[in-house]
């Protein structure tokens, strides 16, 4: 497939001279090969379609063929230019898909019709599957349209119920990852927290400490780490200096890092309905970028979520897979 100049697409709203997700989209170059499991799903197949005719990417879909095919005739899409292998069930689905990434037959894996355990299972799989011996994270990408200069990072607000301390460290590696892969050569990260003092019976604070010191000490490298913050002094410079916090990161973070799931999840869907922010979502810590999107995330939202994947598997950097 002949490659597109991406910085001539119209952004997708007019952000003048904010960094938007848009702006982000348009530095896609060349076309990634994408492997959908269950993508007998019609926001999916949108998406799909969408970046294919802007030559961002090749699927190949894995799921049932005729309701493949069945759901391309409800939007339109002439399916006859789609690269579809029958599987008789999601399991198969995802195994097929799995595989054809493992193999170097696709570059991206995609989660469609398929619950998240079940793709789960086949990317974890000891043969065959994408294990790295990294944890898995989810990483949001969005921008917050008008009120800020930069895209941000968020993690994990999908994949990690309550991290402890060693998983946070993961966690955060990974958003890291991402946010070089994006163009900062060091982000700065901020530790979420209720407080911006170490409570010693807050065990988030404790946590968040121990991490930005472990930055200090170069453990965590590629970053500058600082915590615990809450959230209004890691992204306004304002909040921070009527509180009187001095540090590099405060007012001018570009990674967000929250305690657990539930405030991830939280947040990342109060972005989507509230502030109409434009996002999208990546797993790292797999020896390939994964997109596992909601089933009630957009067709927009899975298009920004495809374009990303392809930025880090062109970008990012990936272990190989392992065994046993």
């Amino acid at each position: 497939m002949e490659t597109v100049d991406f910085s001539k697409i119209e952004p997708l709203r007019d952000m003048r001279s904010v960094v938007s997700l848009a702006k982000l989209i348009g530095q896609v170059r060349g076309t990634k090969r994408v492997a959908v499991a269950a993508a007998e799903d019609d926001h999916v197949l949108e998406a799909i379609h969408n970046a294919r005719l802007e030559g961002m990417i090749h699927p190949l879909l894995f799921g049932h063929e005729q309701k493949i095919r069945a759901v391309c005739l409800e939007l339109g899409i002439d399916s006859s230019k789609l690269e579809i292998h029958h599987a008789d069930n999601n399991a198969q689905a995802s195994e097929l898909a799995v595989k054809a990434v493992r193999e170097g037959r696709a570059d991206i894996l995609m989660k469609g019709l398929v619950d998240t355990a079940t793709i789960l299972r086949a990317v974890l799989n000891k043969e065959w599957g994408l294990r790295t011996g990294k944890l898995l994270s989810h990483i949001l990408v969005f921008d917050a349209p008008g009120k800020f200069d930069r895209l941000f990072c968020m993690s994990d607000g999908a994949m990690n119920i309550e991290p402890d301390l060693k998983a946070k460290i993961e966690i955060v590696q990974n958003a890291v990852l991402v946010s070089q892969a994006l163009g900062l050569e060091k982000p700065k990260v901020a530790m979420l927290a209720a407080v911006e003092v170490v409570n010693p019976e807050m065990s988030t604070a404790v946590d968040d400490a121990i991490i930005s010191k472990m930055g200090d000490r170069g453990q965590i490298k590629g970053a500058t780490i600082d915590g615990p913050l809450a959230l209004d002094n890691a992204v306004s410079v304002e909040a921070a200096e009527i509180k009187g916090i001095v540090s590099p990161v405060a007012g001018h973070a570009d990674v967000l890092i929250v305690d657990n799931i539930d405030v991830g999840n939280v947040f990342y869907k109060t972005l989507v309905y509230f502030a109409q922010s434009n996002v999208a979502g990546t797993i790292m810590g797999a020896s390939a970028p994964m997109i596992l999107t909601s089933r009630a995330d957009s067709g927009e939202t899975k298009f920004n979520s495809i374009a990303l994947a392809c930025i880090l598997s062109e970008r990012g950097q990936f272990s190989k897979p392992i065994a046993g």
